[in-house]
């Protein structure tokens, strides 16, 4: 008996016909899945393998943290299939860092730009990261980079590690960025703190800190903006 495919699917139900007739923004996560998965298995068709994968797993989210062996424990999803999501993921992580008008280097001028520009690799993890991010006189991204990985107490940080590369690089000013694994992008009173002293620090060392963002699910917080309101 052969696998259920695309193809077998009544023509207003199959998601790549769906897709071009109206466009990928009208599918459901299950179906574009479907689309990249091709055909399903002995037992179910493509997008019930869809759907099954997505619910044991997390949704997107959870998918987005699956690696090769991973998928490939996945009954349905051979190398071929895996190397395809994969790929798609990838290029995903990649569209999301090009969004500068000229097409050369990402700018970043806002805290919305610094949320566009990681949240599709930080908005997912199970762990905190602190990471740092470089900028020209014109706010061109020179670097970016990880400066702690892990349960991540501001506190405890120390603020000579935060300037080094940024003083290294020559840069204009930098961007501090961590994320919240429980979504809620609520600052803590270490955090604030420790903003507070990186703002000080990078005025007397005319290296200013542009703005320190804290990432969660689906929304983020820009730390620079709540200290000035207050």
């Amino acid at each position: 008996m052969s696998h259920f495919r695309i193809s077998d699917f009544t023509d207003d139900s199959k998601p790549r016909e769906k897709l071009l007739a109206f466009g990928a923004a009208s599918l459901s996560d299950a179906e574009l899945l479907a689309i990249l998965l091709g055909s399903g298995t002995r037992e179910m068709n493509v997008l019930e393998l869809a759907n099954k994968i997505l619910k044991d797993n997390g949704g997107l989210k959870g998918i987005r943290k699956l690696d090769k062996d991973h998928f490939g424990k996945i009954k349905g999803v051979g190398p071929a299939k895996s190397a395809g999501i994969l790929a798609a993921i990838e290029l995903g992580r990649r569209f999301s860092r090009v969004i500068s008008v000229d097409g050369e280097r990402q700018k970043i001028n806002t805290a919305e730009d610094v949320w566009e520009y990681l949240r599709y690799e930080m908005e997912p993890l199970d762990h905190e990261e602190l990471r740092i991010i470089c900028l020209d006189t014109r706010f061109y991204v020179m670097d970016e980079y990880l400066l702690y990985r892990g349960t991540i107490n501001t506190s405890s940080i120390r603020i000579a590690e935060i300037f080094r590369k940024p003083l290294q690089l020559n840069a204009a000013c930098f961007v501090m960025v961590h994320n919240h694994p429980s979504g809620d992008p609520k600052p803590s009173a270490a955090d604030l703190v420790t903003t507070r002293k990186v703002i000080e620090v990078g005025k007397a060392m005319e290296l200013p800190l542009l703005d320190h963002v804290i990432i969660g699910a689906g929304t983020y917080t820009s730390l620079k903006k709540m200290l000035e309101e207050n």
